[in-house]
């Protein structure tokens, strides 16, 4: 009997492990194939971009909770025909894709000739925040706030965006106030995030990317296209609200504050496919993906 009793435990020993042990880890497919539609966000087509090349459709959103300014100034700008006709001016190796007025003359209308530098924003404490749990070396927190890589700290309030690829800017001289967006570039290159703080990002390319990054090198100081003739014409840019329903690019972007993109974010940082055999335990903000998928 006492034999059977040690068995009968050992097995409800060994049954009790099995129904504890930790579930297999999911690859970033798999979690991305898992997700609900809650997990899920339409881009607001009040803050949302559609700059028209030849080649295609950039769909730009633009961050308001991170530079409302700038934004106003964006939408009257476009609303106005300031960018149509207009040009991408650089593309610079493995840093940014710029576009505006080449010869500077082009008047802004009713835009803003200067608007106040909004390279961080107060009480940014108040904004959603999704924390990455590593270090980073350009600010004490890093994560993603309503879609946007971005940064904070806690001692001064101050939150801001982050230079990772695909988010856009606006140039600015020497002058703080003076990014008004009518000059506004993207990042095409390793993440320059000495550039954080210093510049007013208002936004992020969700689709298209690859038809400015793939863009001909600019010859020039910077990446300055030195010919007329080498810079990409831009067709038209209008906000996605002024556009018919139909035509309207269809777009669904992951949510960064749910259980399921923390989840992605963990199988980024420790890779469990077949192929990895150290995973790194790390990840960097600008390596972090935000899925996109047709609606």
């Amino acid at each position: 009997m006492r034999v059977l009793g040690l068995a009968c435990a050992l097995l409800s020993a060994a049954t009790l492990a099995a129904d504890t042990e930790t579930p297999a880890r999911r690859t970033t497919a798999e979690i991305i194939a898992a997700a609900g539609p809650g997990d899920w966000r339409a881009p607001d087509p009040a803050n949302t971009l559609y700059m028209q090349l030849a080649s295609g459709r950039v769909v730009i959103e633009l961050a308001p909770d991170f530079a409302p300014q700038h934004a106003d100034n964006i939408r009257t700008l476009v609303r106005e025909g300031y960018f149509d006709g207009l040009a991408i001016i650089r593309s610079q190796d493995n840093f940014v894709v710029q576009w505006g007025d080449p010869d500077g003359t082009r008047p802004l209308k009713s835009a803003k000739s200067s608007v106040p530098p909004e390279f961080t924003v107060q009480k940014g404490g108040a904004l959603p925040f999704t924390r990455l749990p590593d270090a980073d070396g350009y600010a004490p927190e890093v994560g993603f706030s309503n879609g946007f890589p971005a940064a904070r700290d806690p001692r001064t309030g101050e939150a801001w965006l982050t230079h990772c690829y695909a988010m856009v800017g606006a140039g600015r001289a020497n002058e703080v106030d003076s990014g008004t967006g009518a000059e506004l570039y993207v990042v095409t290159g390793h993440a320059p995030r000495q550039l954080d703080r210093n510049i007013a990002l208002v936004g992020r390319v969700v689709q298209g990317i690859e038809l400015l990054s793939i863009l001909s090198r600019g010859t020039g100081p910077l990446g300055f296209y030195e010919q007329p003739g080498q810079r990409v014409p831009i067709v038209s840019v209008r906000m996605a609200a002024d556009v018919p329903e139909a035509e309207r690019t269809r777009i669904e972007l992951m949510r960064t504050d749910t259980p399921t993109f923390t989840a992605l974010v963990e199988a980024r940082r420790n890779r469990q496919d077949d192929w990895y055999k150290v995973p790194a335990g790390y990840i960097d903000v600008c390596n972090v993906p935000i899925p996109a998928r047709p609606r």
